[in-house]
């Protein structure tokens, strides 16, 4: 596996490849990579002749007060990760190139940016969409793999591609959860032990609502008080949000029909948690 830090590196690694007529797929992540990260990683090495994965904390997605110091990083441990997953580049640009001095173009995708996790954390959207379409333009991949844990992000991204006619092709790969059902989430690592296992209260509300809705139950104001009655009855957890959208849309659903999802954003202690699950009735 080759580590680039140079923009102009990566570029001139992507066109050789490019050249001898290879497929490329990315994975661009924030680091600290757990199994979730992992999957992504392997669902482009099965659809793409070179895979690069790109590891940037990026600033531009953190509000004031959020957790971009201390946000976990681990660059030793990623690379092994990744050498031993077989992929074939690791993008790791500095700050400092990615926004230089008088840096002054964002992205927005107006109508799903504000809401949901955009209206809790103002701005990060931007940041996201900012930074994914440079690393798309800086790779040029043809597939990027996304996880459907961040499903309003993963839509997010689908809609600035098809705005922008960028020529990738996005895929939104399952969640990757432990066997107790918590989403794996490289913040998990702030948890304490009794908060790691309070965490599973979102998994555990998700699962509730998906079991009323089989059992016929399709009003979305029923669903979202019993989720959060169960959430308000874990005293470690504060809830941010829990919404029922349509799935394509974001916009608030009365009902469960066709394509929804079920949102959720849930503080742990100091740590903020989202999850999600996509209810087809």
């Amino acid at each position: 596996m080759r580590t680039v830090t140079g923009i102009g590196e990566m570029k001139a690694l992507v066109a050789e490849w490019r050249a001898a007529g290879r497929t490329i797929g990315f994975v661009p992540t924030m680091g600290y990579l757990h199994e979730g990260h992992l999957s992504l990683v392997r669902g482009s090495k099965k659809r793409c002749g070179a895979t690069v994965v790109s590891i940037f904390v990026n600033p531009a997605q953190f509000g004031p007060g959020e957790d971009l110091q201390r946000y976990p990083r681990d660059l030793e441990r990623d690379a092994a990760m990744l050498e031993r997953e077989g992929a074939e580049a690791l993008f790791v640009p500095a700050a400092e190139d990615v926004y230089p001095p008088g840096y002054r173009t964002y992205v927005e995708v107006h109508g799903l940016q504000d809401r949901l996790c955009g209206r809790s954390r103002p701005g990060h959207f931007r940041g996201v969409a900012t930074v994914v379409l440079k690393l798309f333009n800086i790779v040029r991949p043809d597939v990027a793999f996304f996880g459907a844990k961040d499903a309003q992000q993963a839509l997010i991204i689908e809609k600035m591609a098809r705005d922008l006619d960028l020529d990738v092709e996005i895929a939104v790969c399952p969640i990757v959860r432990d066997p107790d059902g918590l989403a794996l989430s490289s913040r998990n690592a702030y948890l304490s032990p009794e908060e790691r296992k309070a965490a599973t209260v979102l998994s555990r509300s998700l699962a509730e609502a998906e079991r009323l809705v089989r059992a016929g139950e399709r009003d979305a104001a029923r669903l979202v008080d019993r989720v959060k009655d169960i959430i308000a009855g874990e005293p470690l957890a504060r809830l941010d949000y829990a919404e029922i959208v349509e799935g394509e849309t974001l916009e608030p659903a009365v009902e469960v029909r066709g394509d929804t999802l079920v949102l959720l954003a849930v503080f742990i202690g100091r740590t903020r948690l989202i999850d999600n699950a996509r209810i087809r009735a």
